[in-house]
């Protein structure tokens, strides 16, 4: 119930019925959070991975003064931290965008999982390194994008991502994000992300209102944030 969108629709890393009932096993409880609620903070010694069920949540870091940057957005079916298993303690910190619903996953349970199921440990392993994928596909689009085409290469993403768990239609979702955290995804200030918005619009490319995206243009979307889903590994066949 909880793991039914966990690299669903991923290509050569679904899980079996039987991998799927170990991992709902190791769940030790599930919470309901809030929105804007931190989970784990930097540097702090964690014995549990989180997978999201419900919601959005992110990976960020806060400066010297206290000002976050977002590192990472997770979406509905993805363990947001995973990596926590081995490192033990992270260097930033998680916390939920929106209202979230979490299953928590001791690593003791996740040990006593995975050992002596080396094909387990291998699709939990391609979950770590898709996030590897997401990290450099985020670069890309802060590094080498214009702020319309970082505002398109975010909405694209976003949408496939939701379209492999069932959250989009391909055409339509919701995005509860404030227009600051969109900034705060593509190295915006929130004047150039509601003018970044606004020139989507224009173009009929898409229209972002009231937490729901509607991509009237999908192929001139993708062309115009340089988006190419390969890096997401999704079922061809999807």
């Amino acid at each position: 119930m909880f793991t039914d969108r966990f690299l669903v629709n991923r290509s050569g890393v679904a899980l079996t019925a039987e991998e799927r009932a170990l991992l709902e096993s190791a769940i030790s409880e599930v919470r309901t959070l809030e929105p804007r609620t931190t989970l784990v903070r930097a540097g702090e010694v964690i014995g549990i991975s989180t997978l999201l069920v419900e919601g959005m949540m992110s990976r960020y870091i806060d400066d010297h003064k206290g000002l976050r940057q977002l590192v990472a957005v997770h979406v509905a079916g993805e363990f947001v931290d995973l990596h926590a298993y081995p490192m033990h303690r992270l260097d930033h910190s998680i916390g939920t965008l929106t209202a979230a619903t979490v299953a928590i996953i001791p690593h003791d349970a996740l040990q006593q999982i995975l050992a002596g199921r080396e094909e387990f440990a291998r699709k939990l392993w391609f979950s770590t390194l898709l996030d590897a994928a997401l990290h450099r596909a985020w670069l890309f689009r802060v590094g080498r994008l214009d702020a319309v085409g970082r505002v398109a290469h975010f909405l694209c993403e976003t949408n496939a991502r939701l379209l492999a768990v069932g959250l989009s239609d391909g055409r339509r979702f919701a995005l509860g994000l404030t227009q600051t955290d969109i900034a705060e995804v593509c190295g915006l200030t929130t004047v150039h992300t509601n003018r970044a918005i606004r020139q989507l619009r224009e173009a009929g490319l898409c229209v972002l209102k009231s937490s729901l995206v509607e991509i009237t243009d999908a192929s001139g979307l993708a062309k115009r944030g340089d988006f190419d889903p390969d890096y997401l590994y999704l079922d061809p066949l999807r």
